[in-house]
């Protein structure tokens, strides 16, 4: 059985506290910390910058798992690495070269993301699978928390799953949106690797992040 990877949102957590939060996520079992960043230009929501990211890199060891929803997104890369960001996940569409924007953040030693939305295809990314860490596929349309899961986007991630095995590929298989119980399962069984979750984590079980975090493992 694999294990299974926590990527809790901190869209969802408490703005006002966030350190205290992250610190209570890492107590709590998991795995890495993922950051939304939203430009209120690729995606409709502003949130947070490089300067809140460098703020809360001293509250945990566990990686900053940073979704850049910008664009352009390349010339700020160096930007976000600088802040603490350890993985840099980026979508195709907001860059002009997408081999230049993988290989900046591989210069910049740190692990390299695609992510697609629900309406874009895997071509997107297929030339580019066998040199990235992670795909994050978008089960809802970026821009907000607390949207309802796309399961259209399940053969997509099973089509990744097969190109990974036929071609012995290392990529792991991330997913964002709508991630709860339920939905979670159908991700996992299609192959997925890392769940990114928010309002569950944070909201269900009366707020209960160790027991949400556990449940969401052992699905």
């Amino acid at each position: 059985m694999k294990k299974i990877q926590i990527s809790p949102s901190i869209l969802s957590a408490d703005f006002s506290k966030l350190g205290e939060d992250i610190k209570r996520l890492e107590e709590s079992g998991a795995d890495m910390i993922h950051v939304d960043v939203m430009d209120g230009h690729f995606v409709p929501n502003l949130t947070i910058g490089p300067p809140v990211i460098k703020s809360l890199r001293k509250y945990t060891k566990l990686p900053f798992d940073v979704h850049l929803m910008i664009d352009p997104v390349h010339k700020y890369i160096k930007d976000y690495i600088d802040a603490g960001a350890d993985i840099i996940t980026f979508h195709p569409e907001a860059t002009n070269n997408v081999f230049e924007t993988i290989n900046l953040i591989r210069l910049l030693k740190r692990k390299v993301g695609i992510s697609l939305n629900p309406n874009t295809d895997i071509h997107a990314a297929k030339e580019h699978l066998d040199k990235i860490d992670l795909i994050l596929i978008m089960s809802v349309y970026p821009g907000f928390g607390g949207q309802k899961f796309i399961k259209e986007v399940i053969q997509k991630i099973k089509d990744l799953d097969q190109i990974r095995k036929d071609k012995k590929l290392n990529f792991k298989i991330e997913i964002d949106g709508g991630i709860d119980f339920e939905t979670s399962k159908i991700a996992i069984d299609a192959g997925v690797d890392i769940l990114v979750s928010g309002t569950t984590v944070f909201k269900e079980n009366n707020g209960d992040l160790k027991k949400n975090i556990e449940t969401l493992k052992k699905i």
